[in-house]
């Protein structure tokens, strides 16, 4: 049986908020000072450090979300006496083995941690998730065979790299050799990326605005300004709005422009990208000139808040396409 695949880390930023990694970042250094000052202690070496470990509800924030800015965090979710999900569970921990490092990998056990599962809102069991840079994001559910489940942690290291400049060291943290610096590995964040961060954090959308504006007049190929820039704008949109009235608005003039877009925009910030999408995909086919290239141009306008190589993207690129000629 296929792994259901849920990832997409380009996609898959809070859209009410910019996870900081350099909050996470802080978190972490705090953590490694911690643990070198007990092995100092207790005169072991503080460079091994496990690439298998349990976790509870009450460690989540205090150690994973930390560690996930140093190293990308699987989560494996299952439970004993369960067979699939306990046969699951010598598969991630030999492919934790065999990474070395890239990642490293939290269990959770749900029978002691129920009410971490409802919040998370499991549906299966194993389910896999990953945490980097403090973002929580799905990457499978159900059995999969460790043949499945390769490629989709390839995946993972590459953009966690690209994207966030995390990346696991293989061997520093098993102490089985030494460290290997990823080629190609930005540095985390330049401080003025840094600043339009903490404003998006803050609720402060203006200024967040026009932080990332600023960012890329420095650096118009900055692809997170780009994507943070655009999420700040559709939440700046979104503020205030009330939602029932909108998509009321939506319902009963379908050929509206305006009344299309805004329920698009709630869509999205809500979760719903399918749905954002579809709807202004229609539109466009129902409206003409101006109207019609005023949803066009919103809809290009969110597919850069997702991202131009997520699936629902490339899905509604080619339904627009249909649309238009």
């Amino acid at each position: 049986m296929q792994p259901r695949n849920n990832m997409s880390l380009r996609g898959a930023v809070d859209l009410a908020a910019v996870k900081a990694a350099a909050d996470a970042a802080a978190k972490a250094e705090q953590m490694r000072a911690e643990r070198a000052r007990k092995a100092e202690a207790n005169g072991v070496d503080a460079a091994a450090e496990p690439l298998v470990f349990a976790v509870n509800e009450a460690d989540f924030e205090a150690q994973v979300v930390p560690l996930s800015a140093e190293v990308p965090v699987l989560l494996l979710f299952w439970a004993e006496g369960y067979g699939p999900a306990e046969q699951q569970v010598p598969v991630m921990e030999a492919l934790a083995e065999e990474y070395d490092g890239r990642f490293v990998l939290a269990e959770v056990d749900v029978r002691e941690n129920q009410r971490l599962a409802q919040q998370l809102q499991l549906r299966d069991l194993p389910t896999v998730l990953v945490v980097v840079a403090g973002q929580l994001i799905p990457l499978f559910e159900g059995p999969a065979l460790a043949e499945e489940i390769r490629p989709l942690l390839d995946q993972l290291i590459k953009e966690a790299a690209e994207r966030f400049g995390i990346a696991g060291e293989p061997g520093a943290r098993s102490g089985k050799g030494e460290a290997v610096v990823a080629e190609g590995v930005e540095p985390p964040q330049d401080p003025a990326l840094a600043l339009a961060h903490d404003a998006l954090d803050a609720g402060d959308l203006g200024g967040a605005v026009q932080a990332y504006r600023n960012v890329l007049a420095e650096q118009p190929g900055n692809e997170e300004a780009k994507l943070g820039l655009a999420q700040a704008e559709l939440l700046q949109r979104v503020q205030g709005l009330d939602p029932a009235a909108v998509r009321a608005a939506a319902a009963e003039k379908p050929k509206d422009a305006e009344a299309q877009i805004a329920a698009a925009d709630l869509d999205l910030v809500g979760g719903h990208v399918d749905d954002a999408f579809g709807r202004l995909v229609d539109t466009v086919g129902v409206t003409f000139g101006e109207e019609r290239d005023k949803v066009r141009l919103h809809l290009l306008s969110l597919f850069e808040v997702i991202g131009a190589e997520d699936p629902r993207v490339v899905k509604a690129r080619g339904a627009l396409a249909r649309k238009l000629f």
